[in-house]
């Protein structure tokens, strides 16, 4: 049996370490920042973790009261795990911990999982240089899809797909993050097939533009 590990220490940030501080866990709630999802879809997100490390988080982080574990209704009916209002008070911890985290070094090798990807866009969005938009999109990645509503400078993204969407994006993650932050022609990539675009193409030239890569930190 595991031996909960505590630093002892009263401080607000050792007490949250406690909690999440434990390897792979708040990449976990990363994951699950844009909504519930299934055990297989965790791993997809997570492929470093092995089975059983996942299935040991999200027992540890269930008993901790960040997540917890419930079935869908009808027509899936499908066991999933989702966040607890207290382990939704993370996400402006993890955009923070990530709008740093971009300043580092890129490492070699690796992908973005898809919910990483969007969490990106969410951490680097312009709010000013998207002060005068208004518009929803859908954005479906490998599978995924999501909602993307821009409005008096805020991004919001939930997964889901909306009613009437101004325009649709359809890619992987990979292309999507090429055209974000490589600087990737979204006319190339429409032109390869890599990406197919419906309804208001120039919506979409304006919002693959609204994601700046944060400078690097000095050393």
């Amino acid at each position: 049996m595991a031996v909960s590990r505590s630093y002892g220490d009263p401080c607000g940030i050792a007490r949250a370490l406690d909690v999440v501080g434990e390897r792979w866990a708040l990449l976990v709630v990363r994951e699950l920042l844009l909504g519930p999802k299934r055990f297989s879809d965790l791993h997809r997100g997570l492929p470093g973790a092995s089975q059983n490390v996942l299935s040991h988080r999200l027992r540890e982080l269930t008993g901790k009261g960040v997540i917890r574990r419930h079935r869908l209704g009808p027509p899936t009916g499908a066991w999933v795990y989702e966040l607890t209002e207290w382990g939704r008070g993370l996400e402006p911890v993890l955009l923070g911990l990530a709008a740093w985290g971009a300043r580092a070094p890129l490492g070699a090798g690796g992908e973005l999982s898809v919910d990483s990807l969007v969490i990106a866009l969410k951490t680097v969005f312009d709010a000013r240089a998207a002060q005068d938009l208004e518009a929803e999109l859908a954005l479906r990645l490998d599978g995924d899809a999501f909602r993307i509503r821009i409005a008096r400078g805020e991004l919001e993204v939930a997964r889901g797909v909306p009613d009437r969407p101004d325009a649709v994006i359809g890619t992987d993650a990979a292309t999507l993050r090429s055209l974000v932050f490589l600087g990737r022609p979204l006319a190339e990539a429409i032109r390869t097939g890599s990406v197919h675009v419906e309804g208001d193409r120039r919506l979409v030239e304006r919002f693959v533009t609204l994601f700046p890569r944060p400078e690097p930190a000095s050393r």
